[in-house]
């Protein structure tokens, strides 16, 4: 299974392609809020500054506005590149 490496907010990390951003933030160690993990509350939201993700469900939680910002839900997105995410201040 590939592996990219990921930038979480200043954390490097690896993640297969086969788990969650998310999932390899938590198996990393990192302290990443989360709550549903089904792409619907965005307490995970983090812009996407760098990299190519694919979506586990058809259409996460977010307005097609964010999207194209680049805002995306770490709980239901998965690498397909070298990743890097900026978290917003907690």
């Amino acid at each position: 299974m590939a592996e990219h490496l990921v930038d979480y907010g200043g954390h490097t990390i690896t993640a297969r392609e086969d788990e969650t951003l998310l999932a390899a933030a938590l198996r990393a160690g990192l302290d990443v809020p989360s709550s549903c993990r089904t792409g619907t509350c965005r307490t995970c939201i983090a812009l996407l500054e760098r990299g190519k993700v694919h979506y586990i469900v058809e259409w996460p939680g977010l307005i097609p506005e964010e999207r194209a910002q680049g805002w995306v839900l770490p709980c239901v997105a998965q690498a397909r590149s070298e990743v890097a995410l900026g978290v917003p201040a907690q």
